[in-house]
């Protein structure tokens, strides 16, 4: 069975519900998709944490080499990634490690409260069922091939944070 995306009423939700996004390939360049998708979000009401290696900030943010490098991976809502479908399997890895270790440290099953990150969001033209599948199984919500900043402007038109 191929890949299929959550319902629009789904996609909706998910926008209510992040609070923050980690930005992977995050570009410090403002023409680059990751920035101006990145800097679109951060003005509706979203906290932006920028994820590429030797960047030291972006948009006002601290940036950090990679998932495993952000001191509260709790503060990560959803994990949005501007990389080539090869380098998904790794951000795969590093958003199971991350849940992993959310669940051992509150000593809870993974069902008895959400834990971060809880969303994966492949960029268009990043698609990778194989490691989308794996994220799904692992307890995230996944959305791929599709962008954030479109699908918030075609779904959230009320306000910030995809306000109703």
């Amino acid at each position: 069975m191929a890949f299929a995306n959550p319902d629009d009423d789904t996609l909706r939700e998910l926008l209510r519900r992040v609070q923050s996004i980690a930005v992977i390939g995050f570009s410090p360049k403002p023409d680059r998709p990751s920035h101006g998708v990145a800097a679109a979000m951060q003005r509706f009401g979203y906290r932006i944490i920028p994820v590429r290696p030797a960047l030291v900030a972006g948009l006002g943010e601290k940036a950090y080499p990679d998932l495993a490098s952000i001191p509260d991976p709790g503060a990560i809502d959803l994990v949005d990634v501007f990389r080539a479908p090869e380098h998904v399997d790794a951000v795969v890895d590093a958003c199971i490690a991350l849940r992993s270790a959310a669940i051992t440290a509150a000593g809870t099953p993974a069902s008895a409260a959400p834990v971060h990150p809880w969303a994966l969001w492949l960029q268009e033209g990043v698609v990778n069922e194989a490691a989308a599948e794996r994220a799904r199984a692992a307890g995230l919500t996944v959305v791929m091939d599709r962008c954030v900043y479109r699908e918030y402007l075609r779904l959230c038109p009320g306000g910030p944070r995809c306000a109703p």
